[in-house]
């Protein structure tokens, strides 16, 4: 009998959290979600903006999307959204961990608020919420069709970045390595880990780096996408379709690696 290759993509009628949900990457991961079919949970810091966000994406694809803000930071907030979760599902077929801070300054006058700010959030963070949302990730997933963990890393943990971001750097080349280490402990249970690093996206914080005063309509991102390989930045087709791949039925049997989305800057230098 032939196999059935039609749905091998699909994440349809999947439960996803997308933590820093509200804008920039998280974002685009949430909207290709809805888009494919799933039931998105986002989450973030400012409430107002997660939940105008979620209204407005939900409206856009004609989905479900519902706002849980939380500062995940701290662990008063990974336990809020863990508790959150499970008043709303008893399983969890995807955790997209985004949520994420920076800091720049140059290195004799970096404080150490900035570098326990970054920590807190993209390392802490990272392991505590998956520590909380175990159980739920734990009842989604079986042998054929694991429960996802995606953490969002980045290309300045893979190499040194041009700005003055210590402590973002080394938490986001933590982030990839605590991802193998997800996954080697959690396969057992059905849960696969990958981590996603991306390169220059049209975001808030890209924004602020290059000089674009957090903006990210009316730039030149074009001026920014001229200095990478591919010729342009990246876009929500890019983020989201490799990470509806992971999620999906065709990236079932990929464990613990960290994929570079950065059109090249990483590989080809």
């Amino acid at each position: 009998m032939p196999i059935d290759f039609s749905n091998i993509f699909s994440i349809a009628g999947k439960t996803a959290l997308v933590t820093g949900g509200s804008r920039g990457i998280g974002e685009m991961i949430a909207a290709g979600f809805l888009a494919s079919g799933a039931k998105v949970y986002i989450s973030s810091r400012k409430g107002d903006i997660c939940d105008a966000t979620a209204a407005r994406l939900a409206a856009q694809y004609n989905g479900e999307c519902i706002s849980l803000p939380a500062d995940l930071s701290t662990m008063a907030g990974i336990e809020s959204l863990a508790a959150e979760i499970a008043t709303h599902e008893t399983s969890l077929d995807i955790l997209i961990n985004n949520a994420g801070a920076s800091w720049g300054a140059p290195i004799d006058e970096f404080p150490e608020s900035g570098w326990d700010k970054v920590m807190d959030t993209n390392v802490k963070g990272v392991f505590f919420l998956t520590q909380k949302l175990l159980p739920v990730l734990r009842a989604a997933g079986d042998s054929e069709d694991p429960a996802r963990i995606i953490n969002i890393g980045s290309i300045d943990g893979l190499q040194s970045s041009v700005f003055n971001v210590f402590s973002y750097g080394a938490s986001k080349a933590a982030v990839h390595h605590l991802t193998r280490f997800l996954a080697h402990h959690l396969v057992k249970d059905h849960i696969i880990c990958n981590a996603i690093a991306p390169g220059p996206y049209p975001t808030w914080m890209l924004s602020t780096g290059v000089g674009f005063g957090g903006e990210t309509e009316g730039v030149d991102w074009n001026a920014v996408g001229a200095t990478n390989p591919s010729g342009r930045v990246g876009s929500p087709e890019d983020i989201a379709g490799l990470t509806i791949f992971l999620c999906s039925r065709a990236g079932a049997y990929i464990v613990g690696e960290t994929i570079a989305s950065d059109g090249g800057t990483f590989n080809t230098r």
